[in-house]
């Protein structure tokens, strides 16, 4: 199988074009310099090129709270080009898997989220977003939507890079304790979306490590497990305000994924154990 991915310079899709090789499989990543989603005809070129079987779109806007003051970049990205994605991988009949967010949900609740609950996006970031899930599901015969949360790994800025700096530097640490998500490691989300690209289970998904906590529980963690002791303080997000708003309860319950058969994710915790480890070898 030939699985093209867009957005190979972030975080997700530099994950996903170095994941170990496997034999049935042969993984083809474009940069943003190298495939520029925002146009139709560089998109269609490429897939030409290429004739991948599948498409795994990483490529993405995530600025959230520069979304807010410059819309039209994040719909240029999410939604023009999403739908530019979606056409040419329709031209060269391959499957697409687009990789979307927890921000199509608005976070009032106290449950998760399940695949199918009314979306209702609170930031630009999460309206373009969702906008990119519907040109997804309009326009390809063949789709997967994969929706996930609170990203960390090897490749790229994140919350847990930031945390460890600050705090390494003796920076003071406050951090939203009123948010609530599900972080989920790159590596583990790299092994499931190949995993389910190879088969014909179509459908929307979400996908994250298991459990919940909040930005400050998280951070705790960070710390704990990097065996750091910087004091950090917990605050509401009144007390931190930011130009996009953000989703209070983003948890992302995980039905099509069990109901599929896909073996759930580890534990977070343990996730972020591994991660930390990797980053101190």
């Amino acid at each position: 199988m030939k699985i093209l991915v867009t957005g190979a310079g972030g975080q997700l899709g530099r994950e996903l074009v170095r994941y170990p090789r496997l034999a049935d499989v042969e993984m083809i990543g474009f940069t943003r310099a190298e495939m520029d989603v925002t146009h139709l005809e560089a998109v269609r070129e490429k897939l030409r090129s290429v004739r991948p079987d599948v498409v795994i779109h990483a490529a993405a806007y995530t600025k959230v709270d520069l979304a807010e003051s410059c819309p039209a970049d994040a719909y240029r990205v999410n939604a023009l080009g999403t739908r530019n994605v979606a056409v040419a991988a329709e031209g060269v009949g391959a499957k697409v898997c687009y990789i979307s967010t927890d921000y199509v949900f608005d976070g009032q609740t106290d449950r998760p989220y399940n695949e199918y609950d009314n979306t209702n996006p609170l930031s630009v970031y999460g309206k373009s977003k969702r906008a990119g899930e519907i040109l997804v599901q309009g326009l390809c015969s063949r789709w997967f939507i994969v929706r996930t949360s609170w990203i960390f790994g090897k490749y790229g800025p994140n919350f847990v890079r930031t945390i460890l700096t600050k705090a390494r530097a003796g920076e003071p640490l406050r951090v939203v304790a009123d948010q609530h998500g599900s972080p989920t490691y790159t590596k583990d989300l790299a092994r499931f979306l190949i995993d389910l690209v190879r088969t014909e289970a179509y459908g929307i998904y979400h996908a994250t490590n298991q459990g919940q906590c909040s930005w400050y529980e998280f951070a705790c963690a960070i710390l704990e497990e990097a065996a750091v002791t910087t004091p950090i303080e917990p605050c509401t997000t009144d007390a931190f305000p930011r130009p996009a708003p953000r989703p209070k309860f983003s948890v992302l319950g995980q039905t099509m994924l069990l109901a599929a058969g896909f073996t759930p994710f580890r534990p977070w915790r343990d996730a972020l154990q591994e991660f930390i480890g990797e980053l101190e070898e």
